[in-house]
């Protein structure tokens, strides 16, 4: 019978309500805002590039960008000019006809909070517009108004302590004078928010905290109190505000004008181990859950919670998808979701409450999702309560970050997916509790990103093409029946968006994790997306491409129209070969490089890979570098921050001995690549 209704609710779905017809005439057409429009589907309402005439797709130009590194911004298009950021929110922006940069401004994190460096990835997703003014939120944690015109800064906020573990990765949103962002920092167990400013002065106007504070804090009748920090601390046990929080808000953000509300995703706990926390139970709220909160006011006014009790580094900071659905025969106004934790999620964004969820792949936490009580069914020892458990998805998700798109002509919403095991491994001497590292089962599909077309209505897989690769860009649909992706190998493809047939394929020279966009400016409809492959290289090793060099190919914004003639220059190619360098005149000590690997896994591994085998971004591998070849060099790079400017963090409290040891460490590794072994001589 489901399945019955869900064919003909799939036919409604396909017309005008859930299927505009494409924009008539030559009108221009912006992509002003992360997703597009507020409803943040991914969706360009343009059809002048269609699944008949894809294959004349051209390169229009494209622009280097010298000095960046992981790419990951969403470009707005504003009447003419394309609004993005670099790694470090540098703030780009260039003309849509000829690719000129107008004007470019500098955050210049390295020199307002170096600090900050050390705890985040050089990464932005991007900024907002609003009446002339362009948002962006700095990775040390101010959020930054400029003058669209020319980038002059008009003001600037501190929305984090100076000296926090917060950061901002995300893009901020705009909504009704207001501009609104949330951080990062979860991890290190800093307690989650979103603040909303005003547009014009930079004034906070509201905050809500994603999970409760002290208990002086909560209460309604103190100062900054709220009755939902009330309700969310009787989920939690013991004193948790000393041990740790997290449910930082770092990335989906969602307003919608019809109710006047903003959605918010929030993220995994800190410590992830729940006993650490919170011990003798509790589902911890407000951790990974979407919030509904009043527009105006910030007030809380439902939330659902997609992972009672997170254990994991799950987190439900993916995108949030609004719009109006036909399900069993009905119309409701939903919200589509696809967080880390595997499944798919439709629910009713009135009032809260789950319409369905299933498996979008492999998830093994849990069987299913009760529909009656919306909570999950779970699987035994997923919180490796004997010790150690190996589960579907790993902390990566089965989706991240990277923008999934509904698509209202066809239905569909298309998500970059992600299959990969983790083990956890209980660790109660350690601040997260716990030990996660990635792990294959023995499934062909480990290891490897797909590109989905999920049918909302139905919780059913419609198509797929899977890639080599796990890391993969962010989508974008168009009226044209047409999907285009990014992958880690280096392509952009149009894919028919019915059947999931290839149509059209551009070499962009170097790996894609950002999601495209398409606008229409002058009667011309324009592609553009930022080419700069990165991501944590913690998961180098066997999941991620290493053949992409650090800075040997360059970061670009290229940008696409039918019939486009420009061609890029020739760059370094993929190349997974290791060109390590090495003097066998360097003794090495084993107890030294021992501790030098322990130092190095834990503060350099991210950018630089586990056990010094890069992926090419956020870090250079350093088996390869000439400063990891001189001692003194490399303690002016490590402890003094003679890279600061270009990225490279600074470590005061490492003293000469260990940067010593972990110079022992890279030369070990770098000799063990050239065949030299990795052991003292």
């Amino acid at each position: 019978m489901r399945a019955l209704i869900g064919a003909l609710a799939l036919t409604l779905a396909a017309v005008p309500l859930a299927g505009k017809a494409p924009t008539p005439g030559p009108a221009d057409v912006d992509w002003p805002g992360y997703g597009g429009q507020p409803d943040e589907a991914g969706y360009a309402d343009l059809a002048q590039i269609d699944r008949g005439n894809v294959a004349r797709l051209g390169l229009a130009w494209s622009l280097d960008l010298p000095g960046e590194q992981t790419l990951e911004a969403t470009p707005l298009a504003i009447d003419g000019v394309l609004y993005f950021t670099g790694s470090f929110a540098d703030v780009y922006a260039v003309s849509v006809e000829t690719g000129k940069l107008l004007w470019k401004h500098e955050a210049r994190v390295w020199q307002h909070n170096p600090a900050k460096m050390t705890y985040i990835f050089p990464l932005n997703r991007g900024v907002a517009y609003a009446d002339g003014r362009v948002f962006v939120g700095a990775t040390d944690g101010r959020l930054i108004a400029l003058d669209a015109k020319n980038g002059n800064e008009l003001w600037s906020v501190e929305t984090v302590e100076h000296n926090d573990r917060r950061t901002i990765t995300g893009a901020p949103r705009v909504f009704r004078g207001k501009v609104i962002i949330g951080q990062g920092g979860g991890d290190s167990g800093s307690r989650g928010y979103v603040t909303a400013y005003d547009q014009k002065t930079g004034k906070r106007i509201w905050r809500f905290h994603t999970v409760p504070g002290t208990p002086e804090e909560n209460r309604p009748e103190n100062n900054g109190g709220d009755p939902a920090m009330e309700a969310a601390a009787k989920t939690w046990n013991g004193e948790y505000w000393k041990t740790g929080t997290g449910g930082t808000a770092w990335h989906g953000i969602t307003f919608d004008p019809e109710f006047n509300r903003i959605y918010v995703g929030t993220g995994n706990s800190g410590p992830y181990a729940p006993e650490k926390r919170s011990p003798g139970g509790g589902d911890n709220l407000y951790l990974a859950s979407i919030v509904a909160l009043d527009a105006d006011t910030g007030r809380y006014i439902w939330h659902y919670q997609e992972n009672p009790r997170e254990a994991w580094d799950y987190k439900s900071t993916m995108g949030i998808v609004s719009t109006t659905l036909t399900i069993d025969g009905k119309l409701r106004k939903v919200l589509l979701h696809a967080p880390t934790n595997g499944f798919f999620y439709v629910i009713d964004r009135e009032a809260g409450k789950l319409i369905s969820a299933e498996k979008l792949g492999k998830a093994t936490w849990a069987d299913r999702i009760d529909p009656a009580t919306g909570r999950p069914v779970e699987k035994p020892d997923i919180r490796y309560e004997t010790g150690s458990t190996l589960m579907y998805p790993s902390s990566l998700g089965a989706h991240n970050w990277q923008a999934m798109s509904f698509n209202p002509r066809t239905g569909l919403v298309y998500v970059p997916y992600m299959q990969l095991g983790m083990r956890y491994t209980r660790a109660p001497d350690t601040f997260l509790g716990v030990k996660a590292l990635p792990e294959f089962s023995g499934d062909p599909q480990d290891g490897k990103g797909a590109l989905i077309a999920w049918d909302p209505v139905t919780q059913t897989r419609r198509w797929e093409v899977w890639h080599k690769w796990l890391w993969n860009g962010g989508t974008l649909s168009t009226a044209g029946d047409l999907v285009f992706q990014g992958t880690a190998d280096g392509w952009l493809t149009g894919y028919d968006a019915a059947d999931g047939k290839v149509l059209w394929r551009f070499n962009a020279g170097l790996g894609i994790i950002a999601p495209p966009i398409s606008y229409r400016w002058r009667g011309t409809q324009y592609v553009s997306v930022l080419v700069g492959w990165g991501g944590s290289n913690f998961y180098a090793m066997g999941i991620m491409p290493s053949g992409w060099r650090y800075n040997a190919q360059p970061r670009r914004l290229l940008t696409f129209r039918l019939d486009g003639k420009a061609r890029l220059a020739p760059t370094a190619p993929y190349d997974e070969t290791v060109h390590p360098l090495d003097d066998p005149s360097i003794e090495l000590t084993p107890a030294d490089v021992a501790a030098g690997g322990t130092l190095f896994n834990i503060s350099c591994g991210g950018c630089h890979g586990k056990d010094v085998e890069s992926a090419g971004a956020p870090g250079p591998d350093l088996r390869e570098s000439g400063i990891a070849m001189d001692r003194a060099a490399l303690w002016s790079v490590v402890h003094e921050g003679a890279l600061l400017p270009r990225g490279m963090p600074r470590f005061p409290a490492f003293t000469e001995a260990q940067v010593g040891q972990i110079y022992q460490f890279i030369r070990a590794r770098a000799r063990a690549a050239s065949g030299g072994g990795d052991h003292a001589r």
